[in-house]
């Protein structure tokens, strides 16, 4: 493969934000994989956007991919499976399965879809620095005769129509709307988009979990992010399942229980100079001092998104809300950086003083 913007690429990120910005472009969010797609003649490949290779899991669109793009091209975009009227998240995640035979299966049963929206490079021209608005121009004609399952994302630069899709698309299973400047050329790796979603979520770090009392199943998910410094700090956690999901969770998260916390980026929880400098689980209880250990560590290796309502200083100020694990996600991947940042208030103001 010879492009003239080869892999790795990281993907251009956003930014979450409460309400849809002016003076942008605008597009649905789109509740799938992200994925680039890297096209040299005959040979396709499927990135997702940690660099992991996608192909694999879905044969299916490798085939539909060489029959609609153009012969040399590098393109971003959301691998999604529809099901009915509505994307059918669970149904994609199945497909990241270690058997070829079941990939091959679902890739029959539950066949994928790519939809485009963005172009970094077509024939022997990188597009990397070209404005969107080009860009955008560039990708509509060399995808005008593509046919279904390849699609192009549809844009407005109306904020009342991305207002509009907003309300409504959500009913078909999108997740908000994705606002983009206009004039910016691809930024990889920066979050200079804003997405606008219907609640707050997050990609966080599974990196331990508390058995739940009524026996040796799962209580809560102990989660984490990475901060500026790149170390891992324990952000809150997520509970509230049933009674089956804490079974099948103890047994998803068996194959990462550590025998000792040699290792593990909170091994100093056991410090009890280091519980001192801030709340975390393992440290003494500020109600009644007694000391909790009940948390068992895990091989920070695993991503979910959890739903969360507002941030309390650097950590989630109730307990979040499990959506999915995110397998398409990398740890490290999963900082600060992606959540919204409240807009201050004076609280005199609250107090009228």
């Amino acid at each position: 493969m010879d492009l003239p913007v080869m892999p790795p690429v990281e993907p251009m990120l956003a930014k979450s934000a409460a309400a849809i910005p002016p003076g942008m472009w605008y597009e649905a969010k789109w509740d799938g994989f992200r994925a680039l797609i890297f096209r040299d003649g005959d040979e396709i490949e499927l990135v997702s956007r940690s660099g992991k290779p996608l192909t694999r899991y879905f044969p299916e669109l490798v085939g539909a991919l060489l029959a609609n793009l153009p012969p040399r091209c590098v393109l971003d975009g959301e691998i999604v499976i529809v099901r009915g009227s509505r994307l059918d998240f669970d149904a994609l995640l199945e497909r990241i399965h270690p058997a070829d035979s079941r990939v091959r299966h679902l890739a029959e049963v539950t066949p994928a879809s790519f939809v485009a929206f963005d172009l970094l490079a077509l024939g022997d021209e990188s597009l990397m620095d070209t404005p969107l608005r080009q860009r955008r121009d560039v990708l509509t004609e060399a995808l005008r005769e593509a046919a279904d399952p390849v699609h192009t994302a549809p844009w407005t630069d109306d904020p009342n129509l991305a207002e509009q899709w907003f309300q409504q698309f959500e009913g078909a299973g999108l997740d908000g709307v994705i606002a983009k400047h206009p004039d910016l050329g691809y930024r990889p790796g920066e979050r200079v988009m804003v997405k606008v979603k219907h609640e707050r979520t997050a990609d966080c770090v599974v990196a331990g979990m508390r058995q739940h009392k009524s026996g040796p199943v799962v209580g809560s998910l102990l989660l984490g992010l990475y901060d500026a410094t790149g170390r891992l700090q324990h952000v809150g956690v997520c509970g509230a399942f049933s009674m089956r999901r804490r079974q099948e969770l103890m047994a998803e998260l068996e194959p990462l229980r550590m025998d000792t916390l040699d290792g593990h980026p909170w091994a100093d929880w056991a410090s009890e100079g280091a519980q001192t400098r801030g709340r975390m689980p393992g440290a003494p209880s500020r109600w009644t001092g007694v000391k909790d250990l009940s948390w068992l560590p895990l091989r920070p290796e695993r991503v979910c998104e959890v739903a969360y309502d507002h941030m309390q200083g650097d950590r989630f100020r109730h307990t979040a809300r499990f959506r999915r694990w995110r397998p398409d996600r990398e740890p490290r991947g999963c900082t600060y950086a992606q959540l919204e940042e409240p807009v201050r208030y004076d609280l005199r103001a609250v107090l009228g003083t």
